[in-house]
C-alpha cells in the first residue's frame, strides 16, 4: 500500500507541479532526458496508446552515475508477429475512423511504441503516454500541452502488463491487453482497470492438464520462464495436473537475462530425464534461447506442449525440436480487409516510420534508401519485393488486438454517443507446421470450459506427432497397471511411479489402473486373470461323475444280490437249513439288506430339502431295521440252546411273535428319534463356502448335530449288543451254529462305521458324501455275505449236508 501511495504521488508531482520541478514557468518547462519516440502514430481527437513488444531486447550500459544516463534502445531481432499486432491497431482506428456509425464525426489517433520486451521501457512508455511529456508532438519542446491518452492498447509481456497496471490503477487509466495471460490480472482487487481480450492462463492451464490426461501422460517435465506469465501459469497447471493424477518429474524455469549457466543446467535436466513429454509455459524469447541451447546436444525425441505465448509462434517451429508440437491457440475469425492492409505496405508507406523501414529491409535484405549504408552493406531495394510472396507471422491475421481497439471505440462511444454495443463471437484459426518445411496452422481439436467435467476436451482430426506418426507418444514413469493387478506406490518416488501388484485370489480389478482390488462376492469368484468375478463351481456327488456312477453301480447290485438270495431262500423255503435259522427273520433281514442298499442312491445328486430328510432318516431306520433283525436271530440262537437243557421252557417266551414285536419295537425307537430330529431341526441344503475358496461345496446340513449322532449312537448300540450276544454263542454245538457268522458281520459292521467316524469328520466336500455312502454298502455287504453266503453255499453247492441229520449231528460244523 505504502509504494503504490508513493508511486501515485509521483505522478501527480510530475503532472501537477512541472513548474515547481523546472524552475521556470511553464512555457519554458523543459522534459529532462530522452522521451522514447512513438514507432508507428497518428493525431486525432481522442488518442489511444499501444505499447507491443517489437524488438526482442533493450540495449543497456553498466551506470556509472558521473554522467548522464544513456537512453533505452531497443535491439536485436524483430517480432513480426507484434508488429503484426500493431498494424492490427492500425487498421482498426482506420476502419473506425471511415465508419459512419461508430463515433461519426469523431477522429480517434495512436501513439504505438515498442517495449522490447523490457519492464524498464514498458514503465517509460506508460509514464509518457500518460503525462503527454512526447515532445514530437510539441513544437516549442515545452510542457504546455496536455495529451494523455484515454486508454492503453498492450502490453503483450504479462510482467509488463502487471506493472503498467500497478501504474495505471490509481488513475483509473484503462489498459486492454491483448496476450498477457497471467491469472493474477484478473485480481479485480490488485488490478481494477485492467482488461484483456484473451482468456487467463488458470483457463489454459487447465485445458494443458485435461489435454496431457486424455493422452495418457502421467510423467512429464515442465519448464516455465521465470517471470510473473511464466511462474503463475506453471502454478496453475501443476495443480491441475495433480487433481489430474500426472506427475512431474522435474519442475524448472529461467529468463532470458539470467546467467548462461542457469540456461545450461536447465538443458541438462531435460537431457537426462526420463520423461518424454514436456510442457513448456515460456514467453516466445525465452522458449526461443532454451531451444538453441537444446540444439547444441539434442536430447532424446521428447514431445512439447506449449502454452500459447511460443507454440502459435512459427519462428518457433524452425527448430526440429518442436515439431509435432501441440498447444492451445486463441479461435479466429475473418477481418475483411485485414489482410490486405496488411499486404498492401508499398516501399514509400514503409519509409514513414523507421519502424517499417528497418521491417522492410529485414524483410527483403536490401535497403530502401538511395545509397547503400556503409553500417548495413546491403543493396537497393529495386521496388519489386512483395509482400504476398511470403509466409511469416505479419502476413496472419489476429482478432485480438483488432477487438481491443473495437472495444475502447465502443466504451468512447457509448460515453460520447450514449450507445453501446460489443461484439464478442470470436473464432481464430491456427496454423501448424507441415512436414514440407513450411510452418503451418490447423485446428485439431477444442477445449470447452463450459462442458460436463470429463467433456472439456474433444478432437477434431489425427494428430502428426514430433516423430511424424498418429500415435499418441508415451510419456510415463510406470506402465499402467493392466486390469488384474493394482497400482502399489514407489516408495520415496512420485505417485505417478508405481508398481503393479496383481489381485489376490477372490479379489480381482477391471480397470486399467486401478488402486484398489475388489473382494468378489462370496457365491463369485476371481478367473485367472483376476479382471472378472465368476460364479463358483458348485460341488455334489452327482449322477453323471464316474465316482457317482460306481457308487450307484455298487448300491444297485447289492440290491440285486439281497434279491438273489431272497429268491434262493423262497424256492427252498422248505428244506431244514431255511426252517432252522428262522426263515421268517432271514427274509425280514433280506428286504431290511435291500432297503440298505438302496437307501445310499439318495445320497447320490444335487441336495434338496427332501433328499436331505430323506437320506439320513432312510439310512436310519433300515439299518435299525436289520440289526434288529440280526438281533432277533442271535437271540433265537441262544433260546433254542437253552430250550434243550432238560426241564427248560425259554422258548415260550421269544416264540414268532415277540420276534415280531422285538423287531418292532427297536424300530419305533429310531422312527421316533428321526421324527423329533425332522421337528426340531432337520437337514437341509446347505453352501459350504468356508471348506474351499474357490468352490461351493453343495452339502446337506445336519440342522441338529445331536440328532444325527442319536441316530447313528442307536444304531451303533443295537449293533454293539448283538455282536456281544453273537460271540457268546459262538462256540454253541450245532453243526452249523449260525451265531458265529453273526459274530463275523457284527465285527465288520462295527469295524467299517467305526472308522467312518474319523473318515466323515476329515473328508472334504463331496467325498464326505462318498465316505458315508461307502459305511452304508460296506456294512450292508458284510451282513449279506457273513451270514447267508454260507447257507447259499450249501443249499446251492452242499444240497447232501441241507438235512435234518446233518444240522442235528453231534460232530462240530465245518469252518
Amino acid at each position: 500500500m505504502h509504494v503504490k501511495l508513493l508511486l501515485t504521488l509521483t505522478l501527480l508531482c510530475i503532472t501537477r507541479l512541472c513548474p515547481a520541478v523546472c524552475g521556470v514557468n511553464l512555457n519554458s518547462c523543459i522534459l529532462q532526458g530522452d522521451p522514447q519516440l512513438p514507432a508507428l502514430f497518428e493525431d486525432g481527437d481522442f488518442v489511444i496508446g499501444g505499447a507491443f513488444t517489437i524488438h526482442y531486447y533493450v540495449r543497456t550500459e553498466k551506470q556509472t552515475y558521473t554522467q548522464r544516463p544513456q537512453p533505452l534502445v531497443c535491439s536485436g531481432s524483430m517480432n513480426f508477429r507484434e508488429l503484426h499486432f500493431a498494424r492490427a491497431l492500425q487498421f482498426a482506428i482506420q476502419e473506425i475512423n471511415n465508419s459512419s456509425d461508430l463515433l461519426p464525426g469523431i477522429t480517434l489517433g495512436y501513439h504505438i511504441y515498442d517495449t522490447c520486451a523490457s519492464v524498464a521501457m514498458a514503465i517509460k512508455v506508460a509514464l509518457q503516454l500518460v503525462n503527454g511529456l512526447d515532445p514530437v508532438f510539441n513544437s516549442n519542446d515545452s510542457c504546455a500541452k496536455f495529451d494523455a491518452v484515454p486508454t492503453l492498447i498492450g502490453n503483450s509481456a504479462s510482467t509488463a502488463a502487471i506493472s503498467i497496471s500497478r501504474l495505471f490503477g490509481p488513475l483509473g487509466i484503462t489498459q486492454v491487453s491483448h496476450y498477457a495471460t497471467c491469472a493474477c490480472l484478473s485480481d479485480k482487487r490488485q488490478h481494477p482497470t485492467f482488461f484483456r481480450t484473451i482468456p487467463s492462463d488458470h483457463h489454459q492451464a487447465a485445458a494443458l492438464a485435461r489435454m496431457v490426461k486424455h493422452f495418457g501422460w502421467t510423467w512429464i517435465g515442465a519448464v516455465r520462464s521465470d517471470s510473473d506469465y511464466g511462474n503463475n501459469g506453471m502454478a496453475s497447471f501443476l495443480k491441475a495436473a495433480e487433481q489430474e493424477g500426472i506427475c512431474v518429474e522435474y519442475s524448472e524455469a529461467y529468463y532470458r537475462t539470467q546467467p548462461r549457466s542457469k540456461l545450461k543446467r536447465v538443458a541438462e535436466v531435460i537431457r537426462e530425464s526420463t520423461a518424454r513429454v514436456i510442457v513448456a509455459f515460456m514467453a516466445e524469447g525465452d522458449m526461443r534461447i532454451l531451444l538453441e541451447e537444446l540444439s547444441q546436444q539434442s536430447p532424446p525425441p521428447m514431445q512439447w506442449i506449449g502454452s500459447e505465448a511460443w507454440v502459435t509462434d512459427p519462428q518457433m517451429l524452425r527448430f526440429n525440436l518442436c515439431i509435432g508440437a501441440v498447444g492451445f491457440a486463441i479461435p479466429r475469425s475473418v477481418i475483411p480487409g485485414f489482410r490486405n492492409f496488411l499486404l498492401d505496405l508499398s516501399p514509400e508507406q514503409a519509409l514513414k516510420f523507421p519502424l517499417l523501414t528497418e521491417f522492410w529491409e529485414s524483410l527483403f535484405s536490401c535497403s530502401l534508401k538511395q545509397q547503400i549504408g556503409s553500417s548495413t552493406g546491403m543493396p537497393a531495394c529495386d521496388g519489386t519485393e512483395d509482400l504476398r510472396a511470403l509466409q511469416n507471422p505479419y502476413t496472419d491475421t489476429s482478432y485480438l488486438v483488432y477487438k481491443a481497439t473495437y472495444a475502447v471505440a465502443h466504451a468512447l462511444h457509448g460515453i460520447v454517443c450514449n450507445e453501446m454495443r460489443c461484439d464478442k463471437n470470436i473464432k481464430v484459426e491456427p496454423r501448424q507446421l507441415q512436414e514440407d518445411g513450411s510452418v503451418d496452422f490447423v485446428t485439431v481439436g477444442q477445449y470447452d470450459a463450459s462442458q460436463p467435467k470429463g467433456q472439456e476436451f474433444s478432437l477434431s482430426r489425427a494428430i502428426f506427432w514430433y516423430d511424424g506418426s498418429e500415435k499418441v507418444p508415451v510419456s510415463v514413469c510406470s506402465e499402467s497397471c493392466p486390469p488384474g493387478t493394482r497400482k502399489a506406490a514407489q516408495k520415496g518416488r512420485p505417485v505417478c511411479c508405481y508398481d503393479c501388484i496383481n489381485c489376490g485370489e477372490g479379489e480381482i480389478s477391471n480397470e486399467t489402473d486401478s488402486l484398489d482390488c475388489h473382494e468378489c462376492l462370496p457365491e463369485y469368484w476371481s478367473n485367472n486373470e483376476k479382471d472378472k468375478c465368476l460364479p463358483k463351481p458348485v460341488e455334489f456327488l452327482s449322477w453323471d461323475e464316474i465316482l457317482g456312477i460306481i457308487l450307484a453301480a455298487f448300491s444297485v447290485a447289492g440290491a440285486l444280490v439281497a434279491l438273489s438270495i431272497t429268491l434262493v431262500f423262497y424256492r427252498n423255503r422248505a428244506s431244514p437249513l431255511i426252517k432252522a435259522n428262522n426263515s421268517e427273520l432271514s427274509f425280514l433281514l433280506l428286504f431290511s439288506l435291500t432297503l440298505c442298499f438302496l437307501c445310499s442312491l439318495t445320497f447320490i445328486g444335487r441336495p434338496t430339502e427332501w433328499s436331505c430328510m430323506l437320506r439320513h432318516t432312510a439310512f436310519g431306520i433300515t439299518f435299525v431295521l436289520c440289526i434288529s433283525c440280526v438281533l432277533g436271530k442271535t437271540i433265537v440262537v441262544l433260546m433254542a440252546f437253552k430250550a434243550t437243557l432238560p426241564g427248560s421252557n425259554v422258548m415260550k417266551w421269544f416264540g414268532p411273535l415277540q420276534q415280531r414285536l422285538s423287531v418292532l419295537g427297536f424300530t419305533l425307537v429310531q422312527v421316533l428319534i428321526c421324527v423329533l430330529w425332522l421337528s426340531i431341526s432337520p437337514p437341509f441344503p446347505y453352501k459350504n463356502m468356508q471348506l474351499y475358496k474357490e468352490q461351493i461345496i453343495l452339502e446337506c446340513g445336519l440342522g441338529s448335530a445331536i440328532g444325527f449322532w442319536a441316530v447313528l449312537g442307536y444304531i451303533g448300540l443295537l449293533a454293539f449288543l448283538c455282536f456281544v450276544l453273537a460271540f457268546l454263542a459262538r462256540k454253541l454245538p450245532d453243526n452249523f451254529n449260525e451265531a458265529k457268522f453273526i459274530t463275523f458281520s457284527m465285527l465288520i459292521f462295527c469295524a467299517v462305521w467305526i472308522t467312518f467316524v474319523p473318515a466323515y469328520v476329515s473328508s472334504p466336500g463331496k467325498f464326505t458324501v462318498a465316505v458315508e455312502i461307502f459305511a452304508i454298502l460296506a456294512s450292508s455287504f458284510g451282513l449279506s455275505f457273513c451270514i447267508f453266503a454260507p447257507k447259499c453255499f450249501i443249499i446251492v453247492f452242499r444240497p447232501e449236508k441241507n438235512t435234518k441229520k446233518h444240522l442235528m449231528g453231534k460232530v462240530p460244523s465245518a469252518n
